[in-house]
């Protein structure tokens, strides 16, 4: 294999490939990245056995075809240090150079053989069809709320439903859950549900750069297929499916909500910030308190003080009440809720509170009892 590729398009692609990447394995050929040199793209393969990337890099001039498999953090390592605008790469018997302008890397690889492979994206298969605008923001209202490393695996990823042409991610740790909406495109009968690991989505979302570029995508069997945007280099994401049964989180939504108020999102972001300076793993809450015309919000830790922060209403509907929340959970809820305004919705001290967009975004946090 013999090639000469623009180093920022080679460092950006193989950035999101070792993403894939595990960090540790007894494997050493999952430790490395398959290129392969053919039609005149670079196409970059990357697998931990449970999620699979296939992306083709375009600005190359492919001198000769080839396969090679080397290790990625090496590979990462040099191309993010040179300062060349282009490299060029030559592998013969399993050892890969990488040359610049004033430097020359002999890199040991692997036999491509060994390297398990990852699926190809079949389109005849299409389940459905959005675009990177519509899915990034889905995923990235859901993901942020994934548990992690939880003994229940069905939380530890992301629901996908699609019901004719409506769009439905969801995700929970058991604290609080984040349910998006939008719409799709599709010509399938069958309806979609799906549990997606929450690393595969979170690659997925660095392949969505433009946002009116395609995202497909299919079911087979026990994964899911995901492409982003068209032609022989477009990236194809695969995804093992977690297994299990997604919680009923229906039921945990609150309908019965009797108190609301409207706030513009940068406003309360900036005074739950700023009120949780004041806590600790102790005292991990701040206390809310809505009344006519005011919101406060307090914190103390002891040994460290004490901090009250006023917001003005314009309008609150309903009697005063006093509820705590985990500051990290309302300021993860505001930064991904993407809009400018947001309604907040309560019910009681020891009730959810729930904060919407519309009937685009609602994320259903529990409180904490202050003491």
């Amino acid at each position: 294999m013999k090639l000469v590729c623009s180093r920022d398009a080679l460092a950006e692609a193989l950035a999101i490939a070792g993403s894939v990447v595990v960090n540790r394995t007894p494997a050493p050929v999952l430790l490395c990245l398959k290129l392969e040199a053919k039609d005149g793209l670079l196409f970059i393969s990357a697998t931990d056995t449970e999620i699979g990337l296939l992306l083709g890099v375009a600005e190359v001039d492919v001198r000769e075809e080839g396969i090679a498999l080397i290790p990625a953090d090496k590979l990462n390592q040099i191309v993010r240090a040179s300062n060349d605008d282009s490299l060029s790469i030559e592998v013969t018997k399993n050892i890969a150079t990488i040359t610049g302008r004033d430097s020359k890397f002999k890199v040991f690889g692997f036999d491509p053989a060994e390297f398990p492979g990852v699926p190809t994206f079949d389109m005849d298969d299409v389940e459905f069809e959005t675009n990177g605008k519509t899915f990034r923001r889905l995923i990235g209202r859901t993901v942020f709320a994934t548990a992690v490393e939880n003994s229940r695996y069905a939380i530890n990823g992301v629901l996908i439903e699609r019901i004719g042409r409506n769009l439905r991610l969801v995700a929970t740790d058991g604290r609080r859950l984040a349910v998006a909406r939008g719409e799709c495109t599709t010509t399938s009968e069958e309806d979609l549900t799906s549990i997606v690991p929450t690393k595969a989505l979170n690659v997925l979302n660095r392949l969505m750069n433009d946002p009116d570029e395609p995202v497909r995508i299919r079911r087979d069997r026990n994964q899911i297929l995901f492409q982003v945007g068209s032609g022989p280099g477009a990236p194809v994401l695969s995804s093992n499916l977690v297994e299990g049964s997604f919680p009923p989180f229906e039921d945990v939504i609150p309908k019965d909500q009797d108190k609301k108020v409207q706030f513009k999102t940068i406003d309360l972001a900036s005074a739950v910030r700023r009120a949780a300076l004041l806590t600790n793993e102790e005292s991990k809450g701040v206390r809310l308190a809505f009344a006519d015309g005011m919101l406060t919000l307090s914190s103390r830790a002891p040994e460290m003080g004490e901090a009250e922060i006023k917001v003005e209403i314009e309008e609150y509907n309903g009697d005063p009440i006093e509820i705590g929340f985990n500051p990290n959970y309302l300021t993860e809820g505001l930064k991904h809720a993407d809009s400018e305004t947001i309604l907040i919705e309560l019910k009681a001290p020891n009730k959810p509170g729930v904060i919407k967009v519309g009937s685009d975004f609602t994320y259903v946090v529990m409180p904490v009892n202050l003491g």
